[in-house]
């Protein structure tokens, strides 16, 4: 009977059915079958309902959306390539840092490609870069930011997981760096391969762009400086973002008009809150299920009669999670986690560093062949065929991986801000 539910269920997603409804089917009918009173579902709505930290999602996807809206994008770039431009590659490292920071903030990788993909495409290919290093380069660089606070998905991680938000932020930074630092070492040498110069560097342009620029500078520093700083925590910091991000765009730059902008950005943000919350409620819900019932001890049980290492743990979760992440992000994060947490917890896995291991994962599947989500949406914004968007990610995809067994077998670049 087990079976074929789990079928039905397959066939229902195949089919389109929302996740939720999938998710908190599938729960009802195991506390069913456990002869377990299903009101243990709704309770866990009402437990997320009381989470301190859950005011940080809809305040920091509301600030991106807001972020993404005006000309912030814009005034972003431009101040990055003021910065880097005259160094060779330089515009292909300003494509980086921009793109980072605008993914940190929106906590979206497609918002950053349809956002920056159509300033960034056509300066690229400007300045001489062939067309298969700037596809790459973009839709690799749409998830590069999710290692940095305020990402939404390590929010969600955290919360799933019953891990410090704070602590994941922290942890992030030696890992995010890293990916940055990899791609504009490959940028310079392709453009000095290339013969590409970089423009000469101007006091005065980098002076007018930071003078435009100049309300929004602050922002990383007062939000990724004060949860580092301690000054206060990721809730406290959303809460900030959003007053001071309305506030730059909609009185200051004016790019915003409050009455007639702000509340259809309240509609997008909050119908994608919306989306998460119910999938969250129903998949803790599962979980209740799935740690009375004790799949997580019985899955490492019979994984550990076939894997006794730590290394080659690590090595399978790896090949796991880039499948997995392929798919739709959250709902991956939502119900994956609570499954491999305690298992990995059994090797002696650090629960932060596997968050970092996990979403450094969610990177790299946003852009694997043939599901990873970047290539569709960079398809589309770019008119390109996915063959041809596979054959311009691979080397991307084979410095990220590289990047991913260097953070998964040393720990401590992600723990030693947290010990």
């Amino acid at each position: 009977m087990g079976l074929l539910i789990a079928l039905i269920i397959v066939l229902l997603s195949l089919a389109g059915a929302p996740v939720f409804s999938l998710i908190a089917g599938g729960a009802l009918y195991a506390f069913h079958f456990a002869q377990i009173n299903s009101s243990a579902v709704i309770v866990e709505m009402l437990r997320l309902a009381s989470l301190p930290a859950l005011i940080a999602i809809p305040l920091f996807t509301f600030s991106g959306y807001v972020l993404a809206e005006s000309g912030a994008p814009r005034r972003l770039l431009a101040l990055a390539g003021a910065l880097l431009g005259w160094l060779p590659g330089g515009i292909a490292a300003a494509a980086l840092v921009s793109t980072a920071a605008f993914t940190a903030f929106t906590g979206a990788s497609g918002v950053t490609i349809i956002a920056l993909g159509g300033l960034l495409y056509p300066m690229l290919r400007k300045h001489g870069y062939s067309e298969e290093f700037t596809l790459g380069l973009l839709t690799t660089t749409g998830s590069l930011g999710l290692l940095f606070p305020p990402s939404l998905p390590i929010i969600l991680y955290g919360i799933v997981a019953k891990v410090s938000i704070d602590k994941l932020f922290a942890a992030g930074a030696v890992p995010g760096v890293l990916l940055i630092v990899i791609l504009a070492v490959y940028a310079f040498f392709t453009g000095r391969k290339a013969g590409i110069k970089g423009e000469p560097f101007s006091l005065p342009a980098l002076k007018a762009a930071a003078r435009e620029a100049v309300w929004e500078i602050p922002l990383p520093f007062l939000v990724i400086g004060g949860i580092y700083g301690g000054w206060f925590t990721a809730s406290e910091a959303a809460t900030v973002m959003a007053v001071y991000t309305v506030a730059v765009e909609a009185f200051v730059y004016k790019d915003l008009n409050l009455l007639r902008d702000i509340p259809p950005i309240i509609s997008r943000s909050m119908m994608l809150v919306g989306a998460i919350f119910v999938v969250l409620g129903t998949a803790l819900g599962l979980t209740n299920y799935l740690i009375d019932a004790e799949i997580p001890a019985k899955l490492f049980g019979w994984l550990h009669t076939f894997v006794e290492s730590k290394f080659a743990f690590l090595v399978i979760l790896n090949m796991f999670l880039l499948v997995v992440n392929m798919v739709e992000i959250f709902s991956a994060i939502i119900i994956v986690v609570p499954i491999i947490a305690p298992v990995a917890a059994q090797y002696g896995i650090d629960p932060v560093h596997l968050g970092i291991i996990f979403l450094l994962n969610l990177e790299i599947g946003y852009m694997t062949p043939p599901l990873g989500l970047n290539l569709f949406l960079a398809s589309r914004r770019f008119n390109a065929p996915l063959s041809k968007l596979y054959a311009a990610v691979f080397r991307f995809w084979l410095m990220l991986l590289a990047a991913l067994l260097v953070v998964t077998y040393l720990p401590a670049l992600s723990l030693w801000a947290v010990k």
